[in-house]
């Protein structure tokens, strides 16, 4: 790489920026997938029968942590915050900086935080923000596609930092996210959703205790 080539990086990834940004959410959306393919779910943000179904089993009267792996644009950033409480907080965790500055510049609630970090990292991250724990945890993470052990690190994680009574919801095309999950979680519910691009499996897994099953 030459001196022009350095001069001409910057305007050409503030290009990218800008281009991405005229084109609203679906833009910023669709180049974070062109950057971090494996670590981007779909090609586009899941439909509103996902958010409504995945969304329905939450008891949202004593949800005081929500957190979200994997938020991309924010697509269910909105109907979150709708239903949480007052006093409740949505945390996101993203590793993809062009997506944390987009919701840090576009969500302005008081409830909200976004960090650039793994969800491998939610312990420290939950107690950095001042939490003991989380009551839900949202992941649209490609888990099929994550590198080794990441996935199985994610899901231990994610049993160790929900309370007792929490679950982990999880939207995937395939299988993968709810059988890391039944490893730790003693109750996990699965439900289908055609209605989205590509159709997906929704799953719930359910913390009832202090420990996870043998």
């Amino acid at each position: 790489m030459n001196g022009t080539d350095l001069a001409e990086e910057p305007r050409r990834s503030g290009l990218a920026q800008r281009v991405g940004e005229a084109l609203g959410p679906a833009g910023v959306f669709f180049r974070g997938f062109l950057e971090h393919p494996r670590m981007v779910g779909s090609i586009i943000p899941s439909s509103r029968a996902t958010i409504e179904r995945m969304l329905a089993p939450v008891d949202w009267d004593r949800c005081r942590l929500f957190v979200e792996y994997g938020p991309g644009v924010g697509t269910f950033c909105g109907p979150v915050l709708d239903r949480l409480r007052r006093d409740g907080e949505l945390l996101v965790i993203d590793t993809n900086p062009l997506y944390i500055d987009y919701l840090r510049r576009t969500i302005r609630d008081s409830r909200f935080s976004a960090v650039l970090g793994s969800a491998e990292e939610v312990e420290t991250i939950v107690r950095q923000i001042g939490h003991d724990g989380a009551d839900y945890v949202l992941s649209g993470l490609p888990f099929s596609t994550l590198p080794d052990g990441v996935g199985p690190a994610i899901a231990a994680a994610t049993h160790r930092v929900l309370r007792p009574g929490g679950a982990f919801l999880t939207y995937q095309f395939s299988a993968v996210a709810r059988d890391l999950s039944a490893r730790h979680f003693a109750r996990v519910e699965t439900s289908f959703v055609w209605r989205n691009v590509p159709p997906c499996l929704l799953a719930w897994a359910y913390k009832d205790g202090d420990t996870a099953p043998a």
